[in-house]
């Protein structure tokens, strides 16, 4: 195992549980008295977490996700930083940026008092990183596994300059029937609407789904509700440090362009509700500054 990945002291932690793939990529499963998960090293990514009081997964993760080195997978809540969507100059760079498909480095783990796990990660400084972003930062992810999922992405600037990042997180949500939920949460807040070239407009009511949808509801710092009666539960999607909120799914069409988005109606099993900072709420980090991203999810039942 690449040992400059994982600390060794934490192999002796009961509860972790380290492995390799034949593609190199590293991961960790995590099993506490309160619940289980999986996380990626490679983009910190949290592919799975399901409370041991619940039925079904929470996250999705596509049965045809890729495990590649420098490519993101298709699930769970890849992290969008240091910006969202296409980058502002130079579209060969990648989508949503490089933290999705860098190597990250455990460099904390214990255990709360709850039995949570609190596992703290750091990018690494690699050349294809500060090729994207020159300016001298530490970007953090600490992760914690419980009866809720919090997630923690802190960016510090240690230039004398500021700088701007837009940042997410992509969580993809585990749902009964994305035509049968509804999201509250958003209700009178603006939108940017991509299916629409980024038309801009009000959000009248509790959103329902039959078509593509992805829109950027902006200046909200509002916390999100999925209603799945499918599932008999709720998803709260609380949050800190935001003040955009991404809701995505691709329905058939697009869902059906896409290699990696497992069988042909798996897309219905998901939907997308990211917490973000984009568009006109990207952030300014101040040097010397730290900024933090919060989400936390927590499951009850209808």
């Amino acid at each position: 195992m690449t040992e400059q990945l994982i600390n060794h002291d934490f192999t002796l932690k009961p509860e972790l549980k380290f492995s390799e793939d034949s593609h190199g990529l590293q991961f960790i499963d995590i099993d506490n008295s309160l619940a289980t998960a999986k996380i990626a090293l490679q983009g910190a990514h949290v592919m799975q977490w399901q409370p041991k009081n619940v039925a079904e997964p929470v996250l999705w993760l596509s049965s045809n996700a890729r495990y590649v080195q420098g490519r993101s997978i298709r699930g769970g809540v890849p992290i969008c930083w240091p910006w969202f969507g296409a980058h502002p100059t130079d579209s060969s760079y990648c989508p949503h940026g490089f933290a999705r498909v860098m190597p990250w480095q455990l460099i904390d783990a214990d255990t709360l008092q709850n039995g949570a796990t609190r596992l703290v990660l750091q990018i690494l400084d690699t050349p294809v990183g500060k090729k994207q972003l020159s300016y001298p930062y530490t970007l953090t992810l600490t992760i914690t596994i419980g009866e809720t999922l919090k997630l923690d992405l802190s960016t510090t600037n240690h230039g004398s300059h500021p700088f701007m990042i837009g940042e997410a997180f992509h969580t993809y949500f585990n749902v009964s029937d994305v035509a049968s939920i509804k999201l509250s949460g958003l209700e009178e807040s603006l939108y940017a609407d991509k299916v629409q070239n980024y038309e801009r407009s009000v959000q009248h009511g509790s959103i329902k789904f039959n078509s593509e949808f992805d829109r950027v509801y902006l200046n909200t710092a509002s916390d999100c509700v999925i209603e799945d009666e499918g599932l008999n539960r709720k998803i709260h999607v609380a949050k800190s440090g935001s003040n955009a909120t991404v809701v995505w799914t691709p329905w058939d069409d697009k869902a059906h362009q896409m290699n990696d988005m497992g069988a042909p109606d798996e897309w219905r099993r998901m939907v997308c509700i990211e917490t973000a900072n984009a568009m006109e709420n990207s952030i300014v980090v101040n040097p010397n500054q730290t900024h933090t991203l919060t989400a936390e999810y927590s499951i009850e039942d209808l």
